[in-house]
Protein backbone atom coordinates (compact mmCIF):
# COMPACT_ATOMS: atom_id res chain seq x y z
CA UNK A 1 0.00 0.00 0.00
CA UNK A 2 1.29 3.19 -1.05
CA UNK A 3 1.64 5.99 1.73
CA UNK A 4 -1.08 8.40 0.59
CA UNK A 5 -3.24 4.91 0.61
CA UNK A 6 -2.27 4.47 3.66
CA UNK A 7 -3.42 8.31 5.19
CA UNK A 8 -6.09 8.26 3.35
CA UNK A 9 -7.30 5.22 5.02
CA UNK A 10 -6.81 6.47 8.59
CA UNK A 11 -7.88 9.93 8.29
CA UNK A 12 -10.27 9.65 5.27
CA UNK A 13 -14.46 9.53 6.62
CA UNK A 14 -15.26 7.30 4.46
CA UNK A 15 -13.11 4.56 5.78
CA UNK A 16 -14.58 5.21 9.39
CA UNK A 17 -16.60 2.53 10.83
CA UNK A 18 -19.77 3.25 12.27
CA UNK A 19 -20.95 2.97 15.48
CA UNK A 20 -22.72 0.10 15.72
CA UNK A 21 -19.77 -1.77 13.67
CA UNK A 22 -17.39 -0.78 16.34
CA UNK A 23 -19.59 -1.98 19.41
CA UNK A 24 -20.49 -5.51 17.16
CA UNK A 25 -16.32 -5.99 16.61
CA UNK A 26 -14.26 -3.89 18.98
CA UNK A 27 -16.38 -3.60 21.91
CA UNK A 28 -18.31 -7.28 22.10
CA UNK A 29 -17.74 -7.23 25.78
CA UNK A 30 -19.11 -3.93 26.87
CA UNK A 31 -22.06 -5.02 25.13
CA UNK A 32 -22.06 -8.19 27.09
CA UNK A 33 -21.11 -6.20 30.46
CA UNK A 34 -24.67 -3.82 29.68
CA UNK A 35 -26.60 -6.88 29.36
CA UNK A 36 -25.06 -8.52 32.59
CA UNK A 37 -25.96 -5.75 34.26
CA UNK A 38 -29.57 -6.13 32.67
CA UNK A 39 -29.95 -9.74 32.77
CA UNK A 40 -31.35 -11.75 35.56
CA UNK A 41 -30.66 -15.47 37.64
CA UNK A 42 -27.48 -17.80 36.62
CA UNK A 43 -26.49 -15.72 33.42
CA UNK A 44 -25.52 -12.99 35.72
CA UNK A 45 -22.53 -15.15 37.14
CA UNK A 46 -21.55 -16.43 33.15
CA UNK A 47 -21.73 -13.36 31.69
CA UNK A 48 -19.53 -11.60 34.25
CA UNK A 49 -16.84 -14.23 34.42
CA UNK A 50 -16.94 -13.66 30.29
CA UNK A 51 -16.67 -9.92 30.79
CA UNK A 52 -13.68 -10.52 33.35
CA UNK A 53 -11.59 -12.81 31.03
CA UNK A 54 -11.82 -10.59 28.06
CA UNK A 55 -10.76 -7.31 29.89
CA UNK A 56 -7.07 -8.69 29.68
CA UNK A 57 -5.69 -6.08 26.91
CA UNK A 58 -7.30 -3.96 29.63
CA UNK A 59 -5.43 -2.74 32.89
CA UNK A 60 -7.97 -2.68 34.76
CA UNK A 61 -10.94 -5.58 35.33
CA UNK A 62 -14.36 -4.70 35.79
CA UNK A 63 -15.61 -5.49 38.77
CA UNK A 64 -19.47 -6.71 39.19
CA UNK A 65 -21.64 -6.39 42.27
CA UNK A 66 -23.78 -9.38 41.93
CA UNK A 67 -26.77 -8.46 45.15
CA UNK A 68 -27.36 -11.30 47.75
CA UNK A 69 -30.68 -12.87 47.84
CA UNK A 70 -32.20 -13.36 51.17
CA UNK A 71 -35.01 -16.03 51.25
CA UNK A 72 -36.95 -15.12 55.02
CA UNK A 73 -39.64 -17.64 55.35
CA UNK A 74 -39.95 -17.62 59.11
CA UNK A 75 -42.73 -20.31 61.13
CA UNK A 76 -45.69 -19.53 61.77
CA UNK A 77 -47.14 -19.67 64.74
CA UNK A 78 -51.03 -19.35 65.50
CA UNK A 79 -51.81 -19.24 69.58
CA UNK A 80 -54.65 -19.45 70.88
CA UNK A 81 -56.41 -18.38 74.12
CA UNK A 82 -59.21 -20.77 75.47
CA UNK A 83 -60.91 -20.01 78.54
CA UNK A 84 -63.20 -21.16 81.74
CA UNK A 85 -64.75 -20.41 84.86
CA UNK A 86 -67.13 -21.83 87.83
CA UNK A 87 -68.40 -20.59 90.93
CA UNK A 88 -67.87 -23.29 93.75
CA UNK A 89 -68.99 -23.77 97.07
CA UNK A 90 -65.87 -23.85 98.63
CA UNK A 91 -63.95 -21.33 100.37
CA UNK A 92 -61.00 -20.15 98.15
CA UNK A 93 -58.49 -21.12 100.40
CA UNK A 94 -59.47 -24.82 100.17
CA UNK A 95 -59.58 -24.42 96.14
CA UNK A 96 -56.40 -22.29 95.82
CA UNK A 97 -54.42 -25.06 98.21
CA UNK A 98 -55.71 -28.02 95.90
CA UNK A 99 -55.11 -25.94 92.94
CA UNK A 100 -51.55 -25.81 93.99
CA UNK A 101 -50.66 -29.21 94.02
CA UNK A 102 -50.16 -30.22 90.95
CA UNK A 103 -49.71 -33.78 90.82
CA UNK A 104 -53.43 -33.85 91.78
CA UNK A 105 -53.80 -32.14 88.55
CA UNK A 106 -54.93 -35.76 86.62
CA UNK A 107 -57.27 -36.49 88.87
CA UNK A 108 -59.87 -33.53 87.80
CA UNK A 109 -58.61 -32.25 84.14
CA UNK A 110 -59.56 -34.73 81.90
CA UNK A 111 -56.39 -34.31 78.99
CA UNK A 112 -53.82 -34.40 81.52
CA UNK A 113 -52.16 -38.03 82.07
CA UNK A 114 -49.66 -36.95 84.67
CA UNK A 115 -48.00 -34.35 86.59
CA UNK A 116 -44.21 -34.52 88.35
CA UNK A 117 -42.93 -32.16 90.61
CA UNK A 118 -39.38 -32.16 90.37
CA UNK A 119 -37.81 -32.67 93.90
CA UNK A 120 -34.81 -30.75 93.81
CA UNK A 121 -36.74 -28.03 92.26
CA UNK A 122 -40.19 -28.02 93.47
CA UNK A 123 -41.05 -24.79 90.76
CA UNK A 124 -40.75 -26.99 87.68
CA UNK A 125 -42.52 -30.02 86.64
CA UNK A 126 -43.18 -32.40 83.91
CA UNK A 127 -46.57 -32.67 81.85
CA UNK A 128 -47.76 -35.32 79.63
CA UNK A 129 -50.86 -34.46 77.36
CA UNK A 130 -53.06 -37.82 76.46
CA UNK A 131 -56.14 -37.15 75.02
CA UNK A 132 -58.71 -37.98 71.87
CA UNK A 133 -59.00 -35.49 69.87
CA UNK A 134 -61.62 -35.04 66.76
CA UNK A 135 -61.08 -38.56 66.15
CA UNK A 136 -57.41 -38.57 66.52
CA UNK A 137 -55.05 -39.65 69.29
CA UNK A 138 -52.51 -36.93 70.38
CA UNK A 139 -49.84 -37.11 72.92
CA UNK A 140 -47.68 -33.53 74.03
CA UNK A 141 -45.37 -33.16 77.13
CA UNK A 142 -43.56 -30.09 78.13
CA UNK A 143 -41.65 -29.12 81.16
CA UNK A 144 -43.51 -25.76 83.17
CA UNK A 145 -41.95 -23.50 85.82
CA UNK A 146 -44.88 -21.90 88.18
CA UNK A 147 -44.52 -18.05 88.71
CA UNK A 148 -44.32 -16.17 91.80
CA UNK A 149 -48.07 -17.12 93.21
CA UNK A 150 -50.10 -15.02 95.22
CA UNK A 151 -51.44 -16.96 97.91
CA UNK A 152 -55.42 -17.69 97.92
CA UNK A 153 -55.49 -15.40 94.64
CA UNK A 154 -53.17 -16.25 91.86
CA UNK A 155 -51.16 -19.22 89.91
CA UNK A 156 -49.75 -19.02 86.64
CA UNK A 157 -46.94 -20.48 85.03
CA UNK A 158 -45.33 -21.17 81.83
CA UNK A 159 -44.07 -23.86 79.76
CA UNK A 160 -39.67 -23.92 79.24
CA UNK A 161 -39.26 -26.85 76.76
CA UNK A 162 -41.98 -29.30 74.97
CA UNK A 163 -45.49 -27.93 73.58
CA UNK A 164 -45.43 -24.13 74.41
CA UNK A 165 -47.84 -22.79 76.37
CA UNK A 166 -48.84 -20.55 79.73
CA UNK A 167 -51.96 -19.86 81.76
CA UNK A 168 -53.41 -18.28 84.97
CA UNK A 169 -56.06 -19.12 87.36
CA UNK A 170 -57.31 -16.31 89.38
CA UNK A 171 -59.59 -17.08 92.81
CA UNK A 172 -62.29 -14.25 93.71
CA UNK A 173 -64.13 -14.99 97.25
CA UNK A 174 -67.61 -15.34 96.86
CA UNK A 175 -68.43 -15.11 100.75
CA UNK A 176 -66.49 -17.10 103.35
CA UNK A 177 -67.49 -20.29 101.90
CA UNK A 178 -67.46 -20.03 97.99
CA UNK A 179 -65.56 -18.56 95.66
CA UNK A 180 -65.29 -17.96 91.21
CA UNK A 181 -62.24 -19.93 89.32
CA UNK A 182 -61.24 -18.16 86.24
CA UNK A 183 -58.87 -20.61 84.27
CA UNK A 184 -56.89 -19.18 81.36
CA UNK A 185 -54.44 -21.56 79.06
CA UNK A 186 -52.77 -19.86 76.10
CA UNK A 187 -50.73 -22.01 73.66
CA UNK A 188 -49.22 -22.56 70.61
CA UNK A 189 -52.04 -24.87 68.43
CA UNK A 190 -49.63 -27.94 67.16
CA UNK A 191 -48.98 -28.39 63.57
CA UNK A 192 -50.85 -32.00 63.69
CA UNK A 193 -53.86 -29.81 64.87
CA UNK A 194 -53.78 -26.82 62.66
CA UNK A 195 -56.15 -28.20 60.27
CA UNK A 196 -58.75 -28.03 62.92
CA UNK A 197 -57.76 -24.76 65.12
CA UNK A 198 -60.84 -23.08 64.29
CA UNK A 199 -62.36 -25.86 66.17
CA UNK A 200 -60.00 -26.11 68.80
CA UNK A 201 -60.40 -23.24 70.90
CA UNK A 202 -64.46 -24.57 71.68
CA UNK A 203 -63.13 -27.71 72.17
CA UNK A 204 -60.58 -27.59 74.54
CA UNK A 205 -63.04 -24.90 76.95
CA UNK A 206 -65.23 -27.47 77.17
CA UNK A 207 -62.68 -29.92 78.90
CA UNK A 208 -61.64 -26.77 80.91
CA UNK A 209 -65.30 -26.06 82.40
CA UNK A 210 -65.08 -30.00 82.68
CA UNK A 211 -62.44 -30.06 84.69
CA UNK A 212 -63.07 -27.33 86.76
CA UNK A 213 -66.53 -29.07 87.86
CA UNK A 214 -64.66 -32.19 88.78
CA UNK A 215 -62.77 -30.13 90.24
CA UNK A 216 -64.94 -29.41 93.19
CA UNK A 217 -65.29 -32.66 94.04
CA UNK A 218 -61.82 -33.42 94.17
CA UNK A 219 -61.29 -30.01 96.42
CA UNK A 220 -63.86 -31.24 98.93
CA UNK A 221 -61.67 -34.63 99.32
CA UNK A 222 -58.83 -32.69 99.44
CA UNK A 223 -60.02 -30.73 102.23
CA UNK A 224 -59.27 -33.70 104.17
CA UNK A 225 -55.84 -34.03 103.84
CA UNK A 226 -55.05 -30.81 105.02
CA UNK A 227 -53.84 -29.81 109.07
CA UNK A 228 -56.83 -28.38 110.71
Amino acid sequence: MSSAAAAAFFSGPSHTLPLSRKVEKGAGFDHHKTRFLSGSGGSRRTLGKLSSSAACGSRKKPSFTIPRRRFFSPAVMEWQDSRAEIEVDIPCSLAYACYSDREVIPQWMPFISSVQVLKDKPDLSRWSLKYEVFGRNVEFSWLARNMQPIPNQKIHWRSLEGLPNKGVVRFFPRGPSACKIELTVSYEVPEILRPVASALKPFLEGLLLNGLQRFVTVARHYERKIPS
